[in-house]
């Protein structure tokens, strides 16, 4: 997922995103785990998406303070 999609979500629906994203890292972690995961690369990619909607949400409280 790209910045520019994430900064047209609304802080509602980036929560709802990051909820995702850290339930589909766990899973993906669990599958990994066991031994059932077929790319490991996609761990890396949900990490950066999540560090990337943790990014646009503190921008959404940084503008809104001023």
């Amino acid at each position: 997922m790209k910045a520019k999609e994430i900064r047209e979500l609304s802080v509602e629906e980036l929560e709802v995103k990051l909820t995702d994203l850290k339930k589909d890292l766990f899973n993906l972690r669990l599958q990994n785990a066991t031994n059932q995961l077929d790319n490991p690369t996609r761990i890396a990619e949900v990490k950066r998406d999540i560090a990337r909607v943790n990014t646009i949400l503190r921008e959404h409280q940084l503008t809104e303070k001023a």
